[in-house]
């Protein structure tokens, strides 16, 4: 059996270990904090790679955009260092080496072992920090015409309400990530110094003002998932990452379903796991190499 030695490149840890054919993770999980430099990053890179010299392909699931070929990356984030697009990944081994944006390949985790494997057509939704995103259709990966596609920073309001980290206005993001829930804690409370727990606690105590805030932000949510609903028509929506541990799925299904003009969809939680980005890589990476 194949095995690949899969990476997890984030903005702030840096995750590595082998993963075979089967989507399982068979040696121990290598975990570094994420340095401030190229040269860092490259350095564990290449330790990990000199390490494992058995593999039949490097696979690495990255922050960021990636090309439709699947080896550079085209728009970084802005929690990696400056130049970290102009890394020559391949020039680091002999080895083939796959990359593939993050969420992307934890959607193919989901599809191919997880949440959506009995769906054809699915979006995974990543809540945490931020919103991550990728898009199954017709049982592939849907990545647009440079890779970029997934995205989600589509328009939730009009009139320039919120700013947005990627600099523009109202993205779906800014309202949907838990960075989005403190954000609307902030504007209803006015405690500039509310957290996410502080809500998730107040709510669980019953607490009417933590409960309202809960309740807007997960309509957030639901107004995005409808609006990508009429666009894709997905069998199912797999929402995945920390913050969609608190959100209530089956209400958000019914809210979605009596609102959508498409067929209905069902919303599921994701089961891939915390390494679903290194299992969806390595999968997608060792297809290439059969």
């Amino acid at each position: 059996m194949k095995k690949a030695l899969a990476f997890d490149i984030g903005g702030t840890k840096i995750y590595y270990t082998i993963i075979d054919e089967s989507g399982s993770i068979i040696d121990d999980i290598t975990k570094n904090s994420t340095p401030k430099t190229l040269e860092g990053i490259i350095d564990i890179l290449k330790t990990a790679i000199s390490k494992y010299t058995e593999v039949d392909v490097i696979a690495i699931a990255t922050a960021g955009a990636v090309n439709n070929q699947n080896t550079r990356v085209i728009s970084s984030t802005g929690n990696l260092p400056d130049g970290y697009r102009n890394i020559d990944f391949q020039s680091l081994t002999d080895k083939k080496v796959f990359l593939e944006n993050d969420a992307n390949a934890a959607a193919w985790a989901e599809h191919i072992i997880g949440s959506s494997k009995d769906c054809s057509d699915s979006i995974m939704l990543t809540l945490g920090t931020g919103v991550g995103g990728g898009i199954i259709l017709n049982n592939k990966l849907f990545k647009g015409k440079s890779g970029a596609a997934g995205e989600m920073h589509f328009k939730m309001f009009p009139d320039k309400r919120r700013k947005c980290t990627c600099g523009s206005w109202d993205c779906f993001e800014a309202y949907a990530s838990g960075t989005g829930l403190k954000r609307t804690a902030e504007e209803i409370s006015g405690n500039i110094n509310i957290t996410t727990y502080d809500v998730i606690d107040g709510v669980k105590l019953g607490c009417p003002e933590m409960t309202k805030i809960f309740n807007l932000w997960q309509n957030h949510i639901t107004q995005g998932i409808i609006g990508l609903a009429n666009i894709f028509d997905p069998d199912c929506f797999v929402l995945s990452g920390s913050m969609a541990e608190f959100v209530d799925i089956q209400k958000i299904e019914n809210e979605v379903n009596n609102e959508i003009v498409t067929t209905p969809t069902s919303i599921r939680k994701g089961c891939a796991g915390n390494y679903s980005g290194m299992i969806g890589v390595a999968l997608l990476a060792l297809d290439e190499v059969k």
